[in-house]
């Protein structure tokens, strides 16, 4: 199980580093027509949002492989399991099922590293 939680957690880190990069580094308008809740939002909250899982993708793995405040890996991925809630909602909002359903995907797995580094199988 440790192992498998490992291979859940880098490809959490791969997926919220890159769209956290994205979403920091990439004007709103141009995130927009990819991303069409952003339009809803500020440019600020946006990236807010993507400084926050690009500093949780961090979170999942930089503790853990250098054994320095290891109860960071799953705060982290609590945090994410949040922001996944809140995107739930804004998709569910918007009609976009497609999105949501991702979501959720993402919520179970930032869920089960938590549970899985919190409880049995803390470093």
């Amino acid at each position: 199980m440790n192992v498998f939680l490992w291979i859940v957690q880098v490809l959490l880190a791969l997926a919220f580093g890159m769209a956290g990069v994205l979403k920091t580094t990439q004007p709103k308008e141009k995130l927009a027509t990819n991303m069409g809740w952003v339009d809803d939002y500020s440019a600020g909250t946006v990236k807010l949002i993507g400084g926050l899982e690009f500093l949780a993708a961090l979170g999942l793995i930089l503790p853990a492989v250098t054994g320095i405040a290891t109860v960071l890996t799953p705060l982290a991925a609590t945090g994410l399991a949040l922001i996944m809630i809140g995107a739930i909602v804004v998709h569910l909002r918007r009609n976009e099922v497609q999105g949501a359903v991702l979501n959720v995907v993402l919520l179970i797995l930032s869920a089960l590293v938590a549970w899985g580094r919190f409880g049995p199988y803390h470093f």
